[in-house]
C-alpha cells in the first residue's frame, strides 16, 4: 500500500456487490479524479469485511474509520468531508444498537472486540485479484519454507501437532488425515478442496474464496507436498460465480509466478490445481458423494471404509479438506504448531468461522476462538436480538444441527460441547431465533430441506425423513395427536442409527433437539391445537375486539377474500370459514382491534 497517503477499502464480496458496491467504487474514483487526488488516495476492492448487516462497507485507512450502509450517493461526501477536510461523515458511522453510541473505529465495535481472525485474516484487507498484495502479507512464504527446508513427514507432523481439526463438520484431525493419505502407496494421489457449501444461511467458504483465494491455493500445494500429490481439485458449486472468477484469476497468477505448475520455486516439487463444478446438491458436501460427482457419476455417498485416503478420486488416494480447514494451514507453518494450539480449548484448537444470521442485530461473518460462549457470540458480537425481542433459540450446524435454548447460552463453543448439548459445530452456520419463531415449524423447515436434498440411495433417509416430515406437517396443521410425539422420537432415532451417510445420520437432529428443549410447544400443537408463537396458519384465528373496533372498514377493504363484514361505524366480524389468515387486516387496523388467538 506504499505510495498513497490514504486507502479507501470497499467491500467487494457478493453481498455488498448486490448492493452496488462496484458503483460506489466507481463514484469514489470519479470524485478523486475531479479533485486530482487519485495519486495520493487509492480506492481498493477487497473481500468481505464480515459485517454483512451493515453493508456496503467502506473502510478508510490508516485511521480505521468504518462507514456502513454506504450508497453510491455517499461517495461525494466521503471524499469531500473525510478525504479533503478530515471530518467523518457522521450519518454513515455505525451506531451501537444497545448504547446508541456512534463507533467510528471498527476495532472498538462490539462486533469486532472478541473476534480473532486467522482463516479470515486477509479478507477485507487485500485485493483478492492481486497476487502481490497476498505476497506482501507473507503469502506463499509458508510454501517456500516447506518445500525447501522441511520433509513431507515433518511438515505433516507439524499440522498434526497443531491440533487443527476439519472445519467441515466432522472435526477429524487434519494432520492425521494427511498422514493416512501419505502412507497409502500409489503412483498418483489427489488433494481435493471441498467448496460445496450448501447449508441454509451459510457463506463462510464462499467469503474466504472471494476474499483470499491464494491462501487456499497455497494450503493445497503444501498438502500436495506432504502427501505426495501433484494434482489439486477444487469442487465448487456453480452458484458461486464471484468465487469461481477470483479462483481462476488466482490460479492463473500463481502459475505465472511459478507458484503452481512444474518445479515450484525451482524445486523438484510440481503441483497444479483445476476447478470442478457442482450443481448445488447438498449431499455432495459429503466427501464420497463429492468424489463421485467429480468423476461424472451420481452424487451419492459410498459405504466407508475404504476411506478416500485409501481409495478416492479415480480410485486413487485422495485427501479432502474444506475451504476453512485449508485457510488455517499456511499461518500454522508461519507461526508454529504451539502458537495455533495455544488458541481454543483442550480438544478444539484454533478459531471457528460462523455465518451469524437470523433475528440478530449484527448479521455477518465472524471468527472466534474455540471456547467462546454462545452468549458472547449472540449478545456481544451479534449485538443482541432485533427489535428488543426475547432470545428463544439458536440453531448451530445447519440442517444437521440442533436448536439450543437460553439454558445453553454459556456453553463454550467447540466440537465436543455442542454435541453434548444436542447440536453440532457443522460447517459453521448459526441462526438465531426470537420469541416469534415456532420451533415445530423450524424443525419442519430443516427437514423439508433434508428431504429435498437426500440422494435417495438408502431407505432410512429417503423414506424415513419423508414420513418424519409428514408427521411434522400434520402437527403444524392441527391434525397431530399426542401419541405422535413418541413416534417422532422413535422414527428420528431409527433414521440416525441406520442411514448410510452423515446427511441421513444427522437429519433428525433439529427434530430431536426441539423435542428435548421445546416439548411444551409440541404438546400445545397436538393437545390444545394452538401454536404458542402464532406462526402456524392452520392453528391461528383472527378476531375483532368489539369494544376497540370503530367500524372504519379499513380491514374489510384490504381483505382479499371478503371475510370481514359489518356496517360502517359499527363493530365488524371475521368469518373464520373464509379467512385465509393472511394478516392484512391486522396490519391495516390502527385501533388494535384485531388479535390472533
Amino acid at each position: 500500500m506504499s505510495g498513497y497517503s490514504m486507502h479507501l477499502l470497499v467491500c467487494g464480496g457478493t453481498g455488498c456487490r448486490a448492493s452496488h458496491s462496484e458503483e460506489i467504487e466507481f463514484k469514489l474514483r470519479n470524485e478523486l479524479e475531479k479533485r486530482n487526488l487519485e495519486d495520493t488516495v487509492k480506492v481498493l476492492s477487497t473481500g468481505c469485511f464480515g459485517f454483512c448487516e451493515k453493508g456496503p462497507i467502506v473502510k478508510v485507512m490508516p485511521d480505521n474509520t468504518f462507514y456502513t450502509g454506504v450508497t453510491p450517493g455517499d461517495a461525494e461526501d466521503i471524499i469531500a468531508e473525510h478525504v479533503v477536510l478530515g471530518r467523518t461523515v457522521s450519518r454513515l458511522i455505525y451506531e451501537d444498537p444497545s448504547s446508541k453510541e456512534k463507533v467510528p473505529d471498527s476495532k472498538k465495535m462490539g462486533f469486532s472486540k472478541k473476534q480473532l481472525r486467522i482463516a479470515l485474516r486477509n479478507c477485507g484487507f487485500i485485493n483478492p485479484e492481486n497476487i502481490n498484495e497476498y505476497i506482501a502479507r507473507e503469502g506463499y512464504m509458508a510454501l517456500g519454507n516447506v518445500i525447501t527446508d522441511i520433509s513431507p513427514e515433518d511438515a505433516t507432523r507439524l499440522v498434526k501437532d497443531s491440533g487443527l481439526r476439519g472445519r467441515g463438520g466432522a472435526g477429524f484431525s487434519t494432520g492425521l488425515k494427511w498422514e493416512l493419505t501419505a502412507a497409502t502407496p500409489s503412483d498418483e494421489k489427489y488433494v481435493v478442496c471441498n467448496a460445496d457449501e450448501g447449508d441454509p444461511g451459510a457463506f463462510m467458504d464462499r467469503s474466504i474464496l472471494e476474499g483470499d483465494p491464494h491462501n487456499v491455493l497455497e494450503a493445497m500445494a503444501i498438502c500436495g507436498y506432504c502427501i505426495g500429490a501433484d494434482k489439486g481439485l477444487i469442487y465448487i458449486r456453480a452458484e458461486y460465480p464471484l468465487a469461481i472468477e477470483r479462483l481462476k484469476t488466482a490460479i492463473k497468477q500463481a502459475r505465472e509466478y511459478g507458484l503452481l505448475g512444474k518445479n515450484i520455486m525451482g524445486s523438484d516439487f510440481s503441483f497444479d490445481i483445476e476447478l470442478k463444478y457442482g450443481a448445488g446438491a447438498f449431499v455432495c458436501g459429503e466427501e464420497t458423494a463429492l468424489i463421485h460427482s467429480m468423476e461424472g457419476l451420481r452424487g451419492e455417498p459410498s459405504l466407508k471404509p475404504p476411506f478416500p485416503s485409501v481409495k478416492g478420486y479415480n480410485g486413487k488416494p485422495t485427501n479432502v479438506n474444506n475451504v476453512e480447514t485449508l485457510a488455517n494451514v499456511p499461518i500454522i507453518f508461519l507461526k508454529g504448531a504451539d502458537w495455533f494450539s495455544s488458541i481454543g480449548t483442550e480438544k478444539s484448537k484454533g478459531t471457528k468461522v460462523f455465518a451469524l444470521a437470523g433475528k440478530i442485530n449484527n448479521v455477518g461473518l465472524i471468527e472466534v476462538p474455540m471456547g467462546t460462549t454462545l452468549r458472547e457470540v449472540i449478545f456481544e458480537i451479534g449485538g443482541g436480538i432485533k427489535d428488543g425481542k426475547k432470545f428463544k433459540a439458536v440453531q448451530t450446524g445447519g440442517p444437521s444441527g440442533g436448536c439450543l435454548t437460553e439454558n445453553h447460552l454459556d456453553t463454550p463453543i467447540d466440537f465436543d460441547n455442542l454435541i453434548e448439548a444436542g447440536s453440532m459445530m457443522g460447517s459453521g452456520g448459526m441462526i438465531v431465533m426470537d420469541e416469534d419463531d415456532c420451533m415445530v415449524s423450524v424443525a419442519k423447515f430443516y427437514l423439508d430441506f433434508t428431504v429435498e436434498e437426500s440422494c435417495g440411495k438408502c431407505a432410512p433417509c429417503r423414506i424415513g425423513n419423508k414420513r418424519l416430515y409428514e408427521l411434522l406437517d400434520h402437527i403444524c396443521s392441527g391434525k397431530g395427536k399426542v401419541e405422535v410425539l413418541d413416534r417422532l422420537r422413535l422414527m428420528s432415532e431409527v433414521i440416525k442409527d441406520t442411514s448410510l451417510c452423515g446427511l441421513g445420520q444427522t437429519s433428525p437432529n433439529p427434530v430431536l433437539s426441539t423435542l428435548d428443549n421445546f416439548y411444551d410447544e409440541y404438546h400445545a400443537h397436538v393437545s390444545d391445537k394452538k401454536c404458542p408463537a402464532g406462526q402456524c396458519k392452520d392453528l391461528m384465528e383472527y378476531f375483532i375486539i368489539e369494544e376497540n373496533c370503530v367500524g372504519c372498514t379499513a380491514c374489510a377493504r384490504v381483505c382479499p377474500v371478503n371475510a370481514i363484514t359489518g356496517e360502517r361505524k359499527k363493530p365488524h366480524e371475521i368469518n373464520q370459514d373464509i379467512c385465509i389468515k393472511c394478516g392484512a387486516c391486522m396490519e391495516k387496523c390502527k385501533f388494535d382491534a384485531i388479535i390472533i388467538q
